[in-house]
């Protein structure tokens, strides 16, 4: 890696970052930057270094908006504008900036935590449990960000020591096996060392024991799928959105119908770099760390419901395991995931959309919900307004089926609809912000949330052949959304598939269906069955899309390494 410019920490007590409070944020604003030899030997000094780290989320990877969007774009049911998908979402990754942050920004907080792991090792007038909650932290943070990486790149490096204390920038590449043994490491420390969700010293909004622990699961779960056996069969409900619209006419006028969802059989291929694990066992593993978390080992934690769900005023709910906040009206520690999600007003007062409201799911996606479930009752966005439409009292509206009724409406408003990026199921999930007039305000990105560690024990049951047990689970996260509960088992193949389904739906627009898919061993067949979706946003890939290509200017600046990954070179 190259060695970053700056090593100084920001002096910071009280983070609106990762997983930290916000309250503070509001009262003492960082000011200035400090030595990592100034840092005084207490809780304060603690503090300051887990910030530190913190940090690297905001001001290293979600500031310019490169994340989550390398990691949420190149998916099946994920939709948007030419201008935002033409690259990532359209399979162009060679040279794009948000590949080369993904691989940097990791590696940047990674080489901070080493630094800060030490300098807190090192102090003395520190409680042994507080030093080792904070220790816990770091870890965690560290894992993280290699399991986001080995999941994009494949075999990448991994930094031992401290480079302020002698490691070393440049690595050379470890095997996907190596790095996920350093992972797991790493979380079953953290796990040990941090504080429960519920113990009075834990800090409302950090990451907990529980966090480490589902997490795990979530690692065990990956490796798990990526290596079970090829030709294992997974169901995908989807279509070619181009050719899913077509007119028709009926009683002498001209209406738009859609061609139903094909149910398609994909089998599973093999998985580069994970072909010798032994699937079974990790899904064992996986299973039994997703029970302790159940069962409360680390913490109560449990589903919030789901008119609270995404309130910013539950941001800190034990179902967010891990997320990352910002702050309102912020020029360096924040994101706009408010506006590229929900779009921002033109004035406090007005719900008019200024800018924004881009990124959404297509039409594919939408239609496999219940009727009556609240992920699309209420979590997708129905009516609304552009700046521009004001004149003419204009609105458009969504889905197209709600045509027969926004025709009949006599209000003296204008609704419309149409077949482009303009009209996608766009999510309300990060619609609640303190202003949403802001183009940068405050939001919450969450990375792991208690209804996916729910969905990871299911489908780790089903895969051990407790398919009764699983449904269970699966009935749980269903329940929340009001969506109709599965009472009979269909099978283990079936079920699997409609795990996958419900990850599908349940953490839609949250940057985890790629990883899915690649990890099923279903990404390209997935892909390629959609071909052009429903705003012409082109989906068709190949091998060479399993993985990201390293940035060129590590390959230049890196000696251990002479070449990219295939087809990248």
């Amino acid at each position: 890696m190259k060695k970053k410019s700056i090593l100084y920490i920001f002096m910071v007590l009280a983070m609106c970052l990762g997983t930290v409070s916000c309250s503070k944020w509001l009262e003492e604003k960082p000011v200035s930057f400090i030595g990592p030899d100034s840092i005084e030997d207490s809780e304060a000094g603690v503090d300051v270094w887990v910030a530190g780290v913190y940090s690297n989320w905001l001001d290293d990877m979600f500031r310019w908006s490169q994340f989550p969007f390398v990691l949420e774009l190149d998916a099946d049911y994920i939709s948007g504008p030419d201008w935002l998908m033409g690259k990532m979402g359209a399979g162009n990754f060679q040279s794009e900036e948000m590949v080369g942050k993904l691989w940097k920004g990791p590696y940047n907080l990674i080489v901070d935590a080493n630094l800060a792991e030490r300098k807190i090792a090192e102090m003395v007038n520190v409680d042994a449990d507080y030093k080792n909650n904070a220790l816990g932290e770091l870890y965690f943070q560290e894992a993280f960000c290699y399991f986001l990486m080995v999941r994009a790149f494949g075999e990448i490096p991994y930094i031992e020591e401290d480079v302020m204390n002698g490691g070393a920038y440049s690595n050379k590449r470890q095997s996907i096996q190596t790095i996920y043994d350093h992972i797991i490491e790493m979380l079953e420390e953290a796990s040990k060392l941090m504080f429960s969700c519920t113990d009075a010293r834990h800090k409302a909004g950090h990451v907990s024991a529980a966090s480490a622990a589902a997490l795990l699961a979530k690692v065990y779960a990956t490796m798990a799928a990526a290596a079970m056996p090829e030709g294992t069969p997974v169901t995908v409900r989807t279509g070619n959105g181009d050719n899913a619209r077509y007119t028709t006419e009926e009683d002498g006028a001209t209406v738009y119908k859609y061609n139903p969802l094909v149910t398609q059989i994909f089998y599973k291929k093999a998985v580069a770099g994970y072909q010798d694990m032994d699937s079974a066992e990790l899904y064992k593993k996986a299973a039994e760390w997703a029970k302790k978390v159940i069962d409360g080992e680390f913490g109560t934690v449990e589903l919030s419901p789901y008119d609270k769900l995404w309130a910013a005023s539950n941001r800190d709910a034990s179902e967010f395991l891990f997320s990352v906040q910002s702050l309102n009206g912020e020029t360096v520690y924040c994101t706009q995931i408010h506006t590229y999600y929900a779009g921002y007003s033109d004035s406090p007062a007005s719900n008019t959309i200024q800018s924004g409201g881009w990124v959404g799911c297509s039409y594919n996606w939408y239609r496999l919900f219940d009727e009556d479930d609240y992920r699309i009752t209420q979590g997708v966005r129905h009516q609304w307004q552009y700046y521009y439409q004001t004149d003419y009292k204009g609105f458009f509206y969504y889905p197209e089926s709600l045509k027969s009724y926004y025709s009949t409406l006599t209000d003296g408003n204008t609704y419309q609809y149409t077949a482009d990026s303009q009209c996608l199921a766009f999510t309300t999930k990060y619609s609640d912000v303190k202003d949403k007039s802001a183009n940068y305000t405050d939001s919450a990105w969450p990375f792991l949330r208690y209804a996916d560690l729910l969905l990871i024990y299911a489908e780790a049951l089903n895969e051990t052949g407790d398919s009764e047990e699983a449904m269970t689970y699966l009935n749980l996260v269903r329940k929340r959304s009001n969506a109709v509960q599965m009472t009979t088992v269909p099978g283990k193949d079936a079920m699997r598939s409609a795990i996958i389904e419900e990850r599908a739906k349940e953490l839609a627009c949250e940057a985890d269906r790629r990883w899915d898919l690649i990890r099923w061993g279903i990404y390209i067949d997935a892909m390629n069955a959609v071909m052009y979706d429903d705003a012409g946003v082109y989906k068709e890939r190949s091998e060479k899309h399993l993985l990201f290509p390293i940035p060129q200017e590590e390959i230049n600046a890196n000696e251990y390494i002479n070449e990219n990954n295939p087809g990248w070179n």
